[in-house]
């Protein structure tokens, strides 16, 4: 099994990308959240934690092997959990994850329909069959509620920065501790170039 894939991206589109790893190029599926992060990184380094699956029917016996990728092992594990409520398979859990998973999970936490409908897909009984089959299992998930209400307060070369550093592999919420940290011991940096090197500075010990 693929679990991760290190490359370059050199084609977006609304549902896939293409990672250049070498010689080789993989087709990698995205949910919708994923596509909106990535927008404007065609030719950046980008790291996917991926899954793998087959797409047809046993019976014709024409299966397609898939790769799906996302940006956190934290994201794939809660799409694994996701797609187990019955009636949400592969392509449309994809489709209707247009919104951060914490908030996904917040809402599913709280028995929340509205937000749960608004997704792609997703009508009135799906939403009541998301929530029967998977509240009080998506606590962890949740958690990052807060830290991307935060993020939403970030400026823009903050947010850009942190966008850079999930696609280079970094995990959402740490990304978020570390741009607050680094910020807030260089509050004169101003651009997401000098704040990202600083990032990896503090994270690997060489800035305090």
């Amino acid at each position: 099994m693929i679990a991760r894939i290190e490359g370059k991206l050199v084609k977006l589109d609304t549902d896939s990308a293409l990672v250049q790893v070498g010689a080789v190029a993989y087709e990698v599926m995205l949910p919708s959240y994923c596509v909106s992060a990535l927008a404007g990184s065609i030719g950046s380094d980008v790291t996917f934690c991926t899954m793998e699956y087959y797409e047809g029917s046993l019976g014709g016996g024409n299966l397609i092997p898939r790769i799906i990728g996302f940006l956190s092992d934290t994201e794939r594990d809660f799409f694994e959990k996701f797609t187990s409520v019955k009636g949400i398979g592969i392509r449309k859990g994809l489709r209707c994850l247009s919104m951060p998973i914490a908030n996904i999970a917040s809402a599913i936490e709280a028995g929340d329909e509205k937000l749960l409908i608004a997704m792609d897909g997703i009508g009135k009984r799906t939403a009541q069959q998301i929530i029967a089959e998977l509240k009080g299992k998506l606590g962890s998930f949740a958690i990052g509620v807060e830290q991307a209400a935060a993020r939403s307060a970030f400026k823009p070369f903050q947010a850009e920065a942190l966008e850079i550093l999930i696609a280079w592999g970094e995990r959402r919420n740490e990304a978020i501790e570390l741009v607050e940290l680094a910020c807030k011991k260089h509050p004169d940096i101003k651009s997401a170039e000098e704040l990202v090197p600083l990032v990896y500075r503090l994270k690997q010990g060489i800035e305090v």
